[in-house]
């Protein structure tokens, strides 16, 4: 098989987004924008992948630590895409093979079409082949001219062009495939006397024609897949272009969404068949959730497993969470970070968790607090219980073992253990430990003085 090999350009800083992060580093559906080519390029077999980077080379190194697949190289000076790809090709000194060229800032394009347009240079022997697209406003990009043939004899900038030439429709998309013996001993002859004094890649399609090669293109059917991201605005179209696919995809394998365009479901997430997902719920990457469950209107889910059956009630907030099967959660309920809520837990209106494991059947209704806690199962916590985790400079651990009946309005002061089958009585601080099969009631002793008001009239 052809070796194939990948350079992405990733070292602008992007100042039309107005932001203190560069350009490839904003997130799209769940990832960087950066993740998206690389993931383009993996899946269409590019190996290595070298990343030319600079404005913030190590936050973007960062999004790919510990993949040895992904080579960096330096530009130290943003001096335009020809001087990019020369300062990747130290990184592949004695590849031979075909090399991809791609723009960091293309979020929507497939691996599907990479695939394609490496078969398409492959089957027609080319030495230069360039990713093209048909716009019916091709205003700002270059146009592809093509000769009787349908070969590409250049590509001109939309300032550069003459009439006639702005009337072609068919765009450069700054995506090629490239001979690697071609583009080695070609791409040090690009020059720079242009107004920008920048060495423009395209310049290598004029090589290749002067040289009698074979410079072909080839246009993708979807032009949405070469758009780039400049600005917030564009950034918002790319995202909701990709929430488009995944949602089309996930409503495919069985997955119902009552209002596909106000579902705002990451890439990366798992979703069982027969779950319903209804309006404006955001689902962010990493999560799992099973069949057959029903996520209600505006709940927020980020990094949870969630098991089959289980129903999470409007206006709740999942995050890095484990839930079992047929656990029940809100309404406006939230789940932080450490919760894991074993199978028929109910979890109701207005209660906070956070590193909380709940046993088998238990269930927090209303109001309430549960903080680093280890509650076993059939516990039943009354409305407005408290656990009193923090003592200001240290986090302390609340046990409540099996059958345990809570009051309602009890504070349980850590550390501290309630036995099992134990009551505790509503208005309760408990701050000793309770024995099993006990009653813990701590009260102010109730004081009536008849007729206290009358006197006060």
């Amino acid at each position: 098989m052809e070796l194939r090999a990948a350079v992405v350009l990733a070292a602008g800083k992007g100042t039309r987004m107005k932001s203190g992060v560069i350009k490839v580093l904003h997130s799209v559906a769940g990832m960087p924008m950066i993740s998206w080519p690389v993931a383009a390029a993996k899946g269409a077999g590019a190996d290595p992948i070298v990343l030319v980077i600079g404005h913030q080379a190590n936050a973007v190194q960062g999004v790919f630590r510990g993949d040895n697949s992904i080579l960096c190289a330096m530009q130290e000076e943003q001096l335009g895409t020809g001087h990019a790809v020369a300062c990747a090709l130290d990184a592949l000194s004695g590849f031979g093979g075909t090399i991809l060229i791609l723009c960091g800032d293309t979020p929507l394009l497939r691996p599907e079409t990479l695939a394609d347009l490496l078969k398409f240079h492959d089957e027609h022997a080319a030495v230069v082949t360039v990713l093209t697209a048909v716009m019916d406003d091709p205003y700002g990009y270059g146009r592809v001219v093509r000769d009787e043939d349908g070969r590409v004899i250049r590509i001109v900038e939309q300032k550069d062009a003459d009439p006639q030439e702005q009337n072609i429709r068919e765009i450069n998309s700054g995506i090629y495939c490239m001979r690697s013996d071609f583009l080695f001993e070609n791409i040090r002859a690009i020059g720079n006397s242009n107004a920008q004094q920048e060495y423009y890649l395209t310049d290598l399609v004029s090589i290749a024609v002067q040289k009698g090669l074979a410079c072909l293109a080839m246009s993708t059917a979807d032009a949405d897949e070469i758009m780039g991201i400049n600005d917030r605005a564009q950034l918002a179209d790319a995202a909701r272009i990709l929430r488009r696919r995944i949602n089309r995809e996930h409503m495919l394998s069985g997955v119902t969404m009552i209002d596909p365009e106000q579902t705002y479901i990451d890439f990366g997430v798992n979703i069982g068949a027969d779950t319903v997902v209804h309006p404006n719920c955001q689902i962010g990457s990493g999560s799992v959730i099973g069949a057959g469950c029903e996520i209600e209107q505006g709940v927020s889910i980020s990094a949870c497993r969630i098991g089959d059956s289980c129903h999470i009630k409007a206006g709740s907030v999942l995050e890095n969470s484990e839930l079992h099967e047929n656990v029940a959660v809100g309404p406006m309920a939230h789940l932080r970070p450490g919760t894991v809520l074993q199978s028929h837990v109910k979890i109701g209106n207005f209660v906070e968790t956070k590193k909380v494991l709940m046993g088998e059947g238990s269930k927090a209704s209303h109001l309430t607090y549960l903080g680093d806690a280890e509650i076993g199962r059939d516990v039943n916590i009354g409305c407005g219980t408290i656990t009193c985790n923090y003592d200001g400079v240290n986090k302390h651990r609340t046990v409540i073992e099996d059958g345990v009946f809570i009051g309602s309005d009890v504070q349980l002061v850590a550390p501290v253990t309630v036995g099992r089958n134990s009551l505790v009585a509503a208005g309760t601080t408990v701050t000793v430990d309770v024995e099993p099969d006990s009653l813990a009631i701590a009260r102010v002793p109730q004081v009536n003085k008849v007729g206290w008001r009358l006197k006060k009239k």
